[in-house]
């Protein structure tokens, strides 16, 4: 990058300007280990240390999911790494992995990246294959995974046979469901079953991204997860918020991803789209009151943009650690995360692992 004559301070500067530009771009994970050594330096400052982050965004790449995506579509669509990042990975080098970024437990959910979730066999098959997959890593390496548990969420009956599999018989410790199914978000009416269903376990939710039909390859030459993952996060908010999701289900606590996507830099528009007087008792305290509600991990997305945006609309309280590894480095969210100078040192603390306690108190690893 033409550095070679540069100074220290300018070298300096110049690899945090990569960084927070490729982080913004959500391809922290094709960086080059060059630039990348010094986020792995500030992971453990230096030394080898305990682990002790909590990553709520840990997937996990099971046979069965390996088979969905070989069978009807390109794994990597929308995601930055290589196919041959996913074949390799394995149990033992996930924990390799959370080592190097000084995580202590990972919640497994997972991967979306060219999955449809249809009301089919195949995604049935998929997802009990897969919760089963994670249950075992659970077993396998006590204290270092959790689990969030995939619901085929178009067959309302599967899913509903799905929750008490998975939370009474793996003992998952919360559930992991996309933003959109074939165009339809969470919060149309057809759900309903299901989040009456986790509102009555107070159960955990987290909902990744994903790219709707509509939106698939809109712009050539621009993978998905760079900007509808983001947008998509917003779609399936209003979806919720109009139809009530929130209100309805208080019991449930929501996770959402890679710091809000574009929710925070929409919600004060949507705040005067939907006011109270509108909105009755889907949002009887407005659309703000139902945004600091929520979860959101920080993955790939802790660059001071949007760090500052989610900051603005919700207490730290609410913030929590994600890497979405194997997608993207761990070390390209730890990096952002100390970078970050609003956060202090124990806003830092709450976010990589206190936080996630209150929401995971099995998980002590």
């Amino acid at each position: 990058m033409g550095h070679e004559n540069c100074g220290a301070s300018e070298c300096k500067r110049s690899r945090r300007q990569v960084l927070r530009t490729m982080g913004a771009l959500g391809v922290g994970a094709i960086l080059p280990p060059s630039l990348l050594s010094g986020a792995a330096g500030q992971m453990t400052g230096g030394r080898a240390e305990k682990p002790f982050r909590i990553d709520v965004h840990f997937h996990v790449v099971s046979p069965a999911y390996l088979k969905r995506t070989a069978r009807f579509g390109d794994p990597n669509r929308g995601n930055a790494r290589s196919d041959t990042t996913l074949t390799r990975w394995t149990p033992a080098l996930a924990v390799e992995e959370m080592d190097k970024g000084g995580i202590a437990t990972g919640m497994l959910s997972i991967a979306v990246g060219g999955v449809t979730f249809g009301n089919d066999d195949a995604t049935r098959t998929l997802v009990r294959e897969d919760n089963e997959f994670a249950a075992k890593m659970v077993r396998d390496y006590p204290g270092r995974f959790g689990q969030l548990a995939a619901l085929p969420l178009p067959d309302q009956d599967a899913s509903l046979k799905e929750i008490e599999y998975a939370l009474d018989t793996l003992k998952a410790d919360g559930i992991a469901l996309v933003t959109d199914y074939g165009d339809k978000w969470p919060g149309d009416p057809m759900f309903a079953p299901s989040f009456e269903e986790l509102n009555l376990r107070k159960a955990v939710v987290f909902i990744h991204p994903t790219a709707p039909t509509c939106c698939a390859e809109l712009v050539p030459n621009i993978p998905e997860s760079w900007v509808e993952y983001d947008f998509d996060t917003s779609r399936a908010f209003n979806s919720m918020l109009v139809n009530g999701i929130f209100s309805k289900y208080p019991n449930i606590r929501f996770i959402f991803t890679h710091s809000g996507g574009t929710l925070p830099a929409l919600s004060g528009r949507l705040q005067g789209m939907f006011p109270p007087n509108v909105a009755g008792d889907r949002a009887p305290n407005g659309v703000g009151a139902e945004v600091k509600r929520l979860y959101f991990d920080v993955s790939n997305a802790t660059y001071p943009a949007a760090l500052d945006a989610l900051s603005d609309v919700v207490p730290v309280s609410q913030i929590l650690f994600g890497s979405d590894y194997p997608f993207v480095k761990v070390a390209t969210t730890v990096w952002g995360l100390n970078q970050y100078s609003r956060f202090s040192k124990s806003d830092v603390e709450a976010v990589n692992r206190g936080n996630a306690m209150r929401l995971f108190p099995r998980v002590t690893g």
